[in-house]
């Protein structure tokens, strides 16, 4: 069993920015993280404006590619294509569209994987795997969704606007699990700058 579960769409920059804090923090604490689909597709019923529509449709399909390594235990995969497409897509500003899924598929050595894109039989189990973070988060939230392993509730986030340093980020995770077994406790948010 994982030490945490992240649910994660791979169309959020907040989600890529916790990703890398939460891989930041599990290099250091030897965490094993269980990355989990979560479809901002599903969440929002279908319902997006439209400069959204093509990165998260585009992020609903990779989901499909996500949820099927999830099903052959291959969570090494998913780490390196989620990292492959963030670092192109959140870190360069690339968008994300099939030609860049195309691409960090052959760089991945995933390239056999391609007709899983478009394998809507995947979808069922994406949108439960999001019920299950939303289940675990509340109603009203988004991605990512956090679940250290026993806790009872996740966590939508954290929202970062950056990766915090190595300290920072440890102290971070130490907050996480002080706040994780207070069921009663629901939310703590500053505004953006």
């Amino acid at each position: 069993m994982a030490d945490v579960t992240f649910f994660f769409d791979p169309a959020c920059p907040w989600t890529w920015r916790a990703s890398r804090w939460l891989t930041l923090v599990a290099e250091a604490r030897g965490l094993d993280i269980d990355w989990r689909p979560m479809s901002l597709l599903v969440v929002n019923g279908g319902d997006l404006p439209p400069q959204y529509r093509e990165p998260v449709e585009t992020s609903h399909h990779l989901l499909r590619l996500v949820e099927k390594l999830r099903q052959d235990g291959r969570q090494d995969d998913i780490t390196r294509l989620y990292r492959a497409i963030g670092e192109l897509v959140h870190d360069r500003g690339t968008p994300l569209d099939d030609n860049v899924v195309v691409k960090v598929l052959g760089e991945t050595g995933l390239a056999d994987f391609r007709d899983t894109l478009d394998d809507a039989s995947l979808d069922a189990a994406i949108e439960a795997s999001t019920g299950a973070a939303v289940a675990a988060a509340g109603p009203g939230v988004g991605s990512p969704v956090l679940v250290p392993a026993g806790a009872e509730r996740g966590f939508h986030g954290p929202v970062l606007g950056a990766v915090p340093e190595k300290a920072e980020s440890l102290t971070l995770w130490d907050a996480v699990e002080a706040l994780v077994p207070i069921t009663d406790f629901f939310e703590l948010k500053r505004g953006r700058p």
